[in-house]
């Protein structure tokens, strides 16, 4: 139209400044994209596999499922495995945002793109590089990028209309202002009307944002799966969660030993250790930890189901079990103050006589408390929902500084409650994605914790922490309430930017050089700005997580 009328200029300049806007706004995306995509730079080119004839260097996607690695000292895992053989530490910071090394050994899963500490490792492979932790990442991310927020629908509601409804206008001005005489400078008038009122800056301003946020949270360990789960997560108002798994460690430890008299606790660890010694119960695992050297496995041990062990030392009968099926005697009170602190009691009997309890509990992660008063800060609720008993779950709750707790549920209770909870605000579930997958489908926002190789839960949450740091919760709610302001700023300057322009491009005030120059700085200031949606913000009691 600007040829047409002979504005050769003008109609270079708007190319030249439409150019400069494309770029920049493919510019934006790329950036954020390719801070994804980076994650698999974290995976080394080639991997050493172990076989009949020794060891050789093969290209990693020539590594399959079965094949033997090795992993010196200093090196990246170059996929998912099962160690076979070593001890080390790993740095999985990169992956996890975790900053403190985890220790790996014999049958321990290890992730792609993990940094091995001082010990050489063999690995058993378990997923191809393709199909590897850090692949599945990328993807999940990629397609959440196509999942639009409800600021992104509303750009969009508000542009389609927009731009036929421009049209109109623009169509009327140069028609009836050509019936009114000088159709050359309405017909102009109406074309700059036209320019001045494209929706460039307003589709871009909620996307732009959506991307550099999704991309900045994957960085710091957070997948959240899309624009809606964005939105959702920044507008939380109560964080309801899991006990097992999420508030503790998910690794019982003795924390106790109270001996009857005469007794060394020493001596009652031995004697429940010897039992436990071939057990598969939960508890036994804690139970060896803790047992000083030297453990003798028991004779004739026999589980009597949901009860407890018997078995025989020297021909001496021993047994133990929870109160009930070992009565702890004289040591009543000190078994009633350990539940009282929500640790599992084990009664241990040899000879008819009781000579110890020992005290197991799961354990709070260190930084729950930190966790949930990060959360109560943001003016978040926090909730306790747990399978527990109520007197467990009410002493771990106290210590993380919950004051509400619901215990003694099953699947459905939790999917309920979390209904119940959502008429106080929007609700975020947050749990271990398989037994709690109800209530994370029922919540406003599902966030599954740890899941590096957790299909399922990565699929029932709309947001999941790799790392298993609850800190990462409140981090990733502050980041989505930053991202959302970024949003509405942006859609507060695109509406503003056509609201001014076209009342002026109509009465003739600016040409159509100035309009379009007007419109394509304030496309650079909108994906400027939303780029700022990338940034983090530290916590309220300013510690990070980790």
């Amino acid at each position: 139209g600007a040829v047409l009328l002979g504005e050769i200029p003008e109609a270079a300049t708007l190319a030249f400044l439409f150019s400069i806007s494309e770029g920049l706004e493919a510019y934006a995306m790329a950036r954020t994209s390719h801070e994804l995509r980076a994650l698999l730079d974290l995976v080394p080119p080639t991997a050493t596999v172990l076989g009949d004839g020794g060891e050789r260097t093969v290209p990693i996607d020539q590594v399959d499922v079965g094949d033997r690695l090795v992993v010196r000292p200093g090196e990246r895992v170059a996929t998912d495995g099962v160690v076979r053989a070593g001890r080390t530490s790993l740095d999985v910071s990169a992956i996890t945002g975790e900053s403190i090394p985890v220790e790996a050994g014999p049958g321990d899963a290890v992730y792609a793109g993990s940094i091995n500490g001082s010990g050489a490792l063999e690995i058993d492979v378990t997923a191809r590089a393709g199909d590897n932790s850090l692949a599945r990442i990328v993807r999940i991310v990629e397609e959440a990028k196509e999942r639009k927020g409800e600021g992104e629908r509303l750009a969009d509601r508000i542009a389609r209309p927009l731009v036929p409804g421009i049209i109109v206008v623009a169509l009327a001005v140069g028609v009836i202002g050509s019936l009114l005489g000088e159709p050359e400078v309405w017909i102009s008038r109406a074309l700059v009307v036209l320019v001045a009122a494209a929706p460039c800056a307003f589709a871009l301003s909620v996307p732009v944002s959506v991307v550099a946020a999704i991309g900045s949270a994957s960085r710091s360990g957070v997948l959240v799966k899309g624009g809606a789960a964005l939105e959702a997560l920044a507008a939380i108002r109560v964080v309801a969660l899991d006990k097992t798994g999420t508030l503790t460690q998910n690794e019982p430890r003795v924390i106790r030993v109270v001996p009857a008299a005469g007794v060394e606790a020493d001596d009652v660890l031995r004697t429940a250790a010897g039992l436990e010694a071939r057990s598969e119960h939960p508890l036994a695992r804690a139970i060896l930890v803790a047992a000083p050297p030297g453990v003798v496995p028991i004779d004739d041990v026999e589980a009597v189901p949901g009860r407890g062990l018997v078995g025989r030392l020297g021909g001496i009968a021993v047994r133990l079990g929870r109160p009930g099926f070992v009565e702890p005697g004289p040591l009543t009170p000190g078994a009633e103050e350990l539940e009282a602190a929500g640790a599992t009691v084990v009664v241990v009997e040899r000879d008819g006589l009781t000579i110890g309890l020992v005290g197991v509990r799961d354990e709070l992660r260190p930084e729950a408390a930190d966790a949930v008063l990060a959360l109560r800060r943001l003016g978040a609720e926090v909730v306790m929902l747990t399978g527990d008993n109520p007197r467990t779950a009410a002493s771990l709750a106290a210590e993380a500084g919950i004051a509400r707790v619901h215990a003694g549920l099953l699947p459905e209770d939790k999917a309920r409650l979390v209904g119940d909870l959502r008429r106080e605000g929007s609700v975020a579930m947050v749990g271990d994605g398989i037994n709690d997958a109800p209530a994370l489908a029922t919540a406003d926002v599902g966030i599954a914790m740890g899941v590096l190789g957790t299909d399922v839960a990565i699929e029932t949450a709309d947001v999941a922490l790799m790392g298993d740091d609850l800190r990462h919760v409140p981090q990733a709610i502050l980041h989505a309430r930053r991202a959302r302001t970024v949003m509405r700023q942006n859609l507060v300057l695109s509406g503003a930017i056509i609201a001014i322009l076209v009342p002026l491009a109509a009465g003739g005030v600016l040409g159509l050089a100035a309009v379009v120059a007007a419109h394509e700085i304030a496309e650079v200031l909108v994906i400027g700005n939303g780029l700022r949606a990338r940034r983090t913000t530290p916590l309220p009691d300013g510690a990070a997580a980790g």
